[in-house]
């Protein structure tokens, strides 16, 4: 083994942590996903720090709560000149490459092309950037429309999407409407080669088939999918033709009155997922879909997988797989994320060692920005200012670390805290409890219970133990949440 190992973490978008043959879906195909279980470690509690692509991805790459770096929407990005476990690296001799997806700029950022917003990427501490944007980046050129060009299929590809684009007031969050029903499972009308993730699969290989010899790597591979729209090739899709599909847990919808403020969030993407018209067969056609767009991913993983063994790599490279956050698919009557259950906060998070282990399962509460201090560790890098993560190297050599008292996650100006036992939601600008679940009695969050005689001394404690502290550092707000409640 090579005295500083590679280290490739390969991150989808909008991928579930249920959703893999080996947390226990009977119904998707992820043999490679399960073979890296196999060989490595699993966690099967992991928080993204944010169930939104910029305020998670944000926390990723700084380490930090969104309470601290104020990326808490996809409007705004992390400040010019903070720390990031990237520039750790750097330090510690390594050639770092971003490759696909990264969502660490302005969404709506102009540019004449993404190449030229590479800069920014530079700034942050990557070596090499190779940024795509996600699946609705249409007004600025990517490689990706780039090749559909060449191809003669970009106006396919932009018809399709524009269609499913958000409308209304700002797309963001107020009053969001698509012009087709969020649960649409029209597969996209390209050859499967063209579509967007089994794209970015060959980019990969082809960077893998390439890689540098002489230094150590980090790259990052960023998938869009399986992101909205559900639009896998329909041969995936065929797959899952006998009607069995993915996804389980409970489809009974919040009562945002019982909620506080945090009842207008619910509310605002009930609306968004058009809940009065979603039937039982949309839901399951959707969710066989996304299933499709998950074993599209999960073969292109094989695909890197069989590219850094042929070249003699894979003993050598770390390999860790995960997600910016989660995906509701029906559950509670909502589509997408943004919302704190599980299925938008919970995410994969495998990591395989060079050469392999003994599969293994950690139960333990674990948070997204956990990973890239591992990385760290793997790699000998010095610290992040301001870090919050904790290396989870132990849990992979034997020696587990102090498991986490509590897991937090943020959006739109609500905090939720999962001690494992209880999840409490809290509007965080007016320190109010929003929404408690007992995790023994309702393990599928049914039954907001905050407002419940018996559970108050519970809510005392979450609040006294972990949310005061917590926010006695202000949250970073540049600009107020339509949403929570302002203190005067």
């Amino acid at each position: 083994m090579a005295a500083a190992p590679n280290i490739v973490v390969i991150m989808a978008d909008q991928h579930r942590a249920d959703v893999m043959g080996c947390a226990g879906d009977r119904h998707v195909v992820t043999p490679n996903l399960d073979r890296l279980a196999a060989e490595g470690v699993r966690f099967s509690r992991t928080t993204c720090q944010g169930p939104l692509c910029m305020p998670a991805r944000a926390s990723f790459l700084t380490e930090r709560y969104v309470r601290d770096h104020g990326v808490y929407t996809n409007w705004n990005a992390v400040a010019p000149g903070t720390p990031t476990y990237l520039h750790a690296l750097q330090a510690a001799g390594y050639h770092t490459a971003g490759l696909g997806k990264h969502h660490l700029t302005k969404e709506d950022e102009p540019a004449p092309h993404m190449d030229d917003l590479a800069p920014q990427l530079v700034e942050r501490g990557f070596a090499e950037v190779h940024e795509t944007g996600d699946k609705f980046t249409l007004t600025v050129p990517t490689a990706y429309s780039d090749h559909l060009a060449a191809k003669g299929l970009w106006d396919t590809y932009l018809d399709h999407m524009r269609a499913r684009s958000y409308q209304g007031e700002s797309g963001r969050g107020d009053n969001p409407t698509k012009r087709i029903p969020m649960w649409d499972a029209t597969p996209m009308p390209l050859p499967r080669p063209d579509y967007i993730d089994e794209w970015h699969g060959q980019m990969a290989v082809d960077w893998f088939a390439q890689a540098p010899a002489d230094r150590p790597f980090f790259v990052f591979m960023g998938f869009p999918g399986p992101h909205d729209p559900w639009d896998a090739p329909a041969e995936a899709v065929e797959m899952y033709a006998s009607g069995e599909a993915s996804f389980p847990s409970s489809t009974v919808r919040p009562e945002p009155a019982l909620a506080g403020s945090y009842g207008r969030l619910l509310s605002a993407f009930m609306r968004l997922s058009d809940t009065d018209t979603m039937t039982d067969d949309a839901i399951r056609g959707m969710r066989r879909a996304y299933a499709a767009n998950v074993a599209v991913i999960d073969a292109q993983v094989g695909r890197i997988l069989d590219t850094l063994e042929a070249r003699g790599l894979l003993d050598d490279t770390w390999v860790v797989y995960t997600s910016d956050h989660g995906e509701m698919g029906g559950n509670h009557g909502m589509m997408s994320k943004c919302v704190l259950y599980d299925q938008a906060v919970q995410v994969p998070l495998i990591i395989r060692p060079p050469g392999g282990r003994a599969g293994r399962v950690v139960d333990d509460l674990v948070e997204h920005i956990d990973v890239p201090a591992t990385v760290r560790a793997i790699a000998g890098a010095p610290e992040v200012p301001g870090s919050d993560g904790r290396s989870l190297l132990g849990y992979v050599t034997g020696d587990d670390p102090a498991p986490r008292a509590v897991s937090i996650s943020e959006n739109w100006g609500f905090g939720s805290f999962d001690t494992g036992t209880h999840k409490l939601v809290v509007d965080e600008d007016a320190m109010a409890p929003c929404a408690l679940f007992d995790r023994a009695a309702d393990p599928h969050e049914d039954h907001n219970v905050v407002a419940d005689p018996a559970y108050a001394a519970v809510v005392d404690e979450i609040m006294a133990t972990y949310v005061r502290p917590f926010l006695a550092t202000p949250p970073a707000r540049p600009y107020a949440s339509p949403f929570t409640d302002r203190p005067a």
